[in-house]
C-alpha cells in the first residue's frame, strides 16, 4: 500500500488541478537544483532557472493569479467574466488617480487609500457586469466585452499625462524566512500586495471548499434550480461574487500601478486579463490550480525578459515577445488536459415567479 501512496497522491493532484501543479512543482525543483548545485555554472540554466528569473516570475504571476481568482469567484457562481481585463485596467487607473490626489499624504496612508480606491472601482465594474448579465439578461460575453471597451476608452480619455504618482510599495522582508536559500529571497522578501495575493489564494480556496458560502456558491454555479429549491437566493450570490471578483481584479490593477510600475500607462494591462482567464481554465477553476497555471504563464514572461537581457540574437525579438501568448493559446486549446467548467456557467437563472 505504501508503494502506491506516491502514485495515488500524483493522480489526485492531476485529477484536481490538471497538469499545472505538476509542472509548477517541477519548476520549483529545478530552481533549487540549479541555484544550490554546480549546475549554476551553466549559463543557459541560469537564464532558465536563476533567482533573477524566478523573482521576475513572481512579479508577473501576481496580477495573473488575482485575475484568475476574480474569474473563479464569478464563474463558480455561474457568471462568465471575460471583462477581467477591463476591471483590472479600471482598478489601475483608479489607484493612480487616488495616489496622485494624495501625494501630500504620508506615503503609507496614500498607498492604502489608493489600493482601496482601486478595489472599489473594480468591484463597481463587477457589479455593473452582474447587473447587465442578471437584471438585463445581456449575453455575458457581450457584457464582458463592453466592460473592456468602457475601461479602455474611459481611462485613455481621462488620463492626465502630466500627473505623477510619488512613491510605491517597497519590499518587506520576513525575518528568518527571507534568509532561506533560494526560496527565501523569492517568496519572503516582497511588497505587501504580493503577500496579499498569495494569501488570497488560500482564503478563496478555503472559502470555496470549506465554508457554507463556498458550498452555496458552487451549488449556484452547478445546479441553480436545486439551490433555489432549498432557499438559496441564486441571483444574490451571483451579484455578490461578481462584485467580489471585480474587487480582486481591481487589486491586480493596483499591483501594476502601486507596486510594479509606480505609474499608470494607457492599456498597461496588456492582455493580462485574458491570460488570467487562461490560468483559471488551465487550473480547472481551482485557486491552487490557478496559482500553478499563473506561475507557469508568469514564467514564460520572465523567460522572455531573461532571454532579451541575455542578448539572445539567434531568435528574432518579436518571436521571443510572442512566447507568453503562444503558451496561453496552447494551454487553453485542450492539448494539456481536459477541464470541466461549472455546469450553469453563462446561463441566466429565472425564478419561478419571474416573467
Amino acid at each position: 500500500m505504501s508503494k502506491n501512496a506516491p502514485v495515488s497522491v500524483f493522480h489526485r493532484l492531476r485529477k484536481r488541478y490538471g497538469n499545472t501543479m505538476i509542472l509548477a512543482l517541477l519548476l520549483v525543483v529545478m530552481a533549487i537544483l540549479v541555484n544550490l548545485t554546480p549546475l549554476k555554472e551553466q549559463t543557459w540554466l541560469r537564464v532558465l532557472f536563476g533567482i533573477s528569473a524566478l523573482n521576475f516570475t513572481l512579479r508577473m504571476t501576481v496580477p495573473l493569479v488575482l485575475g484568475a481568482l476574480s474569474g473563479i469567484l464569478c464563474e463558480r457562481s455561474g457568471i462568465i467574466n471575460i471583462g477581467i481585463e477591463g476591471m483590472m485596467l479600471a482598478g489601475a487607473f483608479a489607484g493612480f488617480v487616488a495616489k496622485t490626489s494624495t501625494n501630500h499624504w504620508p506615503l503609507a496612508a496614500s498607498l492604502i487609500f489608493s489600493v482601496a480606491a482601486a478595489m472599489a472601482v473594480g468591484g463597481l465594474m463587477g457589479a455593473v457586469h452582474a447587473l447587465f448579465s442578471i437584471r438585463f439578461r445581456m449575453d455575458q460575453i457581450i457584457s464582458g466585452t463592453v466592460i473592456i471597451i468602457l475601461a479602455l476608452g474611459a481611462t485613455s480619455y481621462l488620463y492626465n499625462r502630466d500627473a505623477i504618482a510619488e512613491g510605491k510599495f517597497s519590499s518587506i522582508p520576513i525575518p528568518g524566512l527571507s534568509q532561506i536559500p533560494v526560496i527565501g529571497p523569492i517568496l519572503f522578501d516582497n511588497p505587501p500586495i504580493t503577500y496579499l495575493a498569495l494569501i488570497m489564494v488560500v482564503v478563496v480556496h478555503v472559502g470555496l471548499f470549506y465554508t457554507r458560502w463556498g458550498l452555496r456558491t458552487r451549488a449556484v454555479g452547478e445546479h441553480p434550480r436545486a439551490a433555489d429549491t432549498v432557499g438559496i437566493n441564486v441571483n444574490l450570490y451571483r451579484y455578490v461574487n461578481t462584485s467580489l471578483g471585480g474587487m480582486l481584479a481591481g487589486l491586480a490593477g493596483a499591483f501594476l500601478v502601486l507596486e510594479a510600475v509606480g505609474q499608470f500607462q494607457e492599456g498597461m494591462t496588456a492582455g493580462r486579463g485574458f491570460i488570467s482567464l487562461a490560468a483559471m481554465i488551465f487550473g480547472n477553476w481551482n485557486p491552487f490550480g490557478a496559482l500553478a497555471a499563473a506561475t507557469l504563464f508568469g514564467y514564460t514572461q520572465a523567460l522572455q525578459n531573461e532571454l532579451l537581457l541575455a542578448g539572445v540574437t539567434q531568435v528574432p525579438r518579436q518571436f521571443i515577445s510572442m512566447l507568453p501568448y503562444v503558451v496561453t493559446i496552447v494551454a487553453v486549446s485542450g492539448l494539456v488536459g481536459r477541464v470541466r467548467p461549472p455546469a450553469a456557467e453563462g446561463k441566466v437563472y429565472e425564478t419561478e415567479g419571474s416573467a
